[in-house]
């Protein structure tokens, strides 16, 4: 049913790419989008995993720096019969974590220094259990291909700004007013789609995740008491990443920012908690 939902998802992004290409720069502008819209889905198929770790800044884990972290997904894919993701490291202090790959074969999980550093065994194996719970599913791809969609959008935001501001001369000759009204409702509308896009990886999949992940660690207990101390830091400080990519975090990393907690990509931390608390995993 995945791959049903990721080519959907690849389709109705390319429309959107190439729609705000045209009203941004006419035929021309259509084309480079079309251009860029086979690129990144190419690429967001088969280096979903690089292109995360890239927007992301990880570096390969070595079980030396987090043995209780190799040893709590160890014993989770073994008891699940999954293959073992390669372990990754974002060297920043929010607790936090995300997984990305095409599918079970080809993936990683991220943490964080913090999680490493702040979070009990029980709670990591929670984390890292809701991570697999993502993989087992095959939501994964969805995730990062989002993340690098709304990135092109934004990308092709500021085209359109710049254009407007150094270029568009003879886009204004040739259209008049309308061209330029046009390109104006182009760039506004290229950022609202991106967030549009995050926003349509459904939120239901965290709830999925955690029910998955719970039932893989035989409990709730540990993932609860971890979103909670998760949720605390990521209010202190919110991460510095692409906001395109915030949506792969099990917890919203950009919790501080104002505004951002009203378009959420994530389901209410309260409610998670609640039901993972409310359910008895065997």
């Amino acid at each position: 049913m995945n791959h049903v939902k990721t080519i959907f998802l690849m389709v109705i992004l390319t429309g959107i790419l190439l729609l705000l290409g045209n009203l941004i720069a006419g035929e021309e502008g259509m084309v480079i989008a079309f251009i860029i819209a086979l690129a990144m889905n190419f690429f967001s198929y088969w280096f979903s995993d690089k292109i995360a770790i890239a927007m992301t800044h990880s570096k390969p884990l070595d079980e030396s720096q987090a043995p209780m972290v190799y040893k709590a997904l160890r014993e989770l894919t073994e008891n699940a019969n999954m293959p073992m993701p390669k372990l990754y490291l974002m060297p920043t202090d929010q607790p936090n974590a995300f997984a990305a790959g095409r599918n079970p074969k080809n993936s990683i999980i991220s943490v964080t220094k913090g999680l490493v550093d702040i979070l009990e065994y029980d709670e990591i194996k929670g984390v890292l259990a809701h991570e697999l719970a993502h993989i087992r599913n095959r939501d994964i791809l969805i995730s990062t291909l989002a993340a690098v969609m709304a990135g092109a959008l934004m990308f092709i935001a500021r085209i359109g700004m710049y254009g407007a501001i150094f270029g568009g001369g003879r886009r204004r000759k040739n259209g008049g007013i309308f061209s330029l009204l046009a390109r104006l409702v182009a760039i506004i509308l290229a950022p609202l789609a991106a967030m549009i896009v995050r926003l349509a990886i459904s939120r239901t999949r965290e709830y999925g995740a955690d029910a998955t992940g719970a039932q893989l660690a035989h409990n709730g207990e540990g993932l609860a008491n971890a979103l909670e101390k998760m949720e605390r830091y990521a209010k202190q400080q919110p991460l510095q990443i692409n906001e395109a990519a915030s949506h792969m975090f099990i917890v919203n990393p950009l919790s501080a920012k104002g505004m951002s907690s009203l378009f959420s990509t994530h389901p209410p931390l309260e409610e998670r908690i609640k039901r993972l608390r409310s359910q008895h995993w065997h």
